[in-house]
């Protein structure tokens, strides 16, 4: 029978965060975060300017058993007063993925848990219900470095995908942009602090996709174009004009596409709350979350993006999404496997796959 609370164990390792967190979530949905511990990997990767997988997992197994017991320190809660593990499964490195996916079942193992295999994505998607009240349904931007896709979420197990990138991520955008205007990585948090001295308006860059009736995004165009303009730029002063444009076009451009499927979702919602929910690391640039904020204002939807702790990759959206599933009676076995590419909507990625093998793309 399934506890009326559930206080879940959450494992992050999907890229270059250890994280874990232990959440409990209430019969009545309230949420309360007893911690959440992120160690990070910048240090480990900025030599290479991103993410190297074998350095990434290596990491992963070095500190994951002591992330863990931090997490479960500060929570004030034993292995005894669990009910349940929940550890990323997918997509991601799958290198990492397996490193947290096999200490959850390790745990959950050990101490006779349910164990619960969270799409990281799924993760992303109920990452605002941490620290606020969000209803479903909602329509879902989930804007990060590998992913990019507008999503009509009815619950845990039920989104159905209305756009996504049919190249590049728009957090990805960002990294490899800020790499050509030589700045650190990563490259996203550094681009918009030299974009607030810049004028936006001094470069034109670039709007993919204007004209198309659906929702997808692409960001390949944009990534080209402000690179070869990054080649010709000589002061401080050019680089930051040119980092406020490439802010301003992927601000106008995820905007764009969240119009167009708030209509869209607004039009089969009639009667309802309309909520439009902004999650991923991208959803801690300021300047996207104002273009955004304004966009959902002149539709009618209520606003909602998690704290910035909650935007990047943590693991205690891991353990909300685990919470919310044990609360629904759904489980993993412990045979469950690490998954590199794992869309949110599979009926739709099935149908319009955004990658084929062999070939670069986005995540989902």
């Amino acid at each position: 029978m399934t506890p009326s609370i559930q206080t879940v164990l959450g494992l992050e390792t999907s890229c270059d965060e250890t994280a874990a967190a232990v959440v409990r979530r209430s019969p009545d949905g309230a949420v309360e975060v007893l911690s959440s511990v992120v160690a990070s990997q910048i240090a480990a990767h900025a030599p290479f300017g991103g993410v190297v997988p074998e350095i990434a997992a290596r990491a992963h197994v070095e500190s994951i058993d002591g992330i863990a017991a931090r997490a479960l320190t500060e929570a004030g809660v034993g292995f005894e007063g669990l009910t349940g593990v929940a550890a990323t499964a997918g997509p991601g490195l799958v290198g990492g993925v397996m490193v947290g996916l096999s200490f959850g079942k390790a745990v959950a193992l050990a101490r006779g848990l349910p164990l619960v295999a969270v799409n990281h994505l799924e993760g992303h998607a109920v990452s605002a219900r941490l620290a606020a009240e969000v209803g479903y349904p909602f329509l879902l931007l989930l804007v990060s470095g590998g992913h990019c896709q507008l999503l009509a979420v009815a619950g845990v197990g039920a989104c159905r995908r209305l756009g996504s990138t049919i190249d590049d991520a728009a957090g990805e955008a960002f990294d490899k942009i800020a790499k050509t205007l030589g700045l650190p990585y990563p490259g996203g948090p550094a681009l918009e602090a030299l974009a607030a001295t810049g004028d936006a308006a001094r470069f034109e860059l670039p709007r993919m996709l204007l004209g198309r009736k659906d929702c997808d995004f692409s960001f390949s165009g944009l990534k080209t174009a402000a690179a070869r303009i990054a080649e010709g730029l000589t002061t401080e002063a050019e680089r930051a004009d040119l980092a406020a444009a490439v802010q301003a076009a992927i601000a106008a451009q995820l905007a764009e596409r969240s119009d167009r499927a708030m209509a869209a979702y607004a039009a089969g919602h009639g009667g309802e709350a309309l909520r439009f929910v902004v999650a991923g690391g991208v959803a801690a640039n300021q300047a996207v979350r104002t273009r955004l904020q304004a966009t959902a204002q002149g539709r009618g939807f209520s606003f909602t993006a998690p704290p910035l702790a909650y935007c990047t990759d943590n693991a205690a959206m891991i353990a909300l999404a685990g919470a919310e599933r044990l609360a629904l009676g759904i489980s993993d076995p412990l045979d469950a496997a690490a998954r590199p590419r794992w869309p949110l909507d599979e009926a739709a990625a099935s149908a319009n796959p955004t990658h084929v093998p062999g070939r670069k793309g986005a995540k989902a």
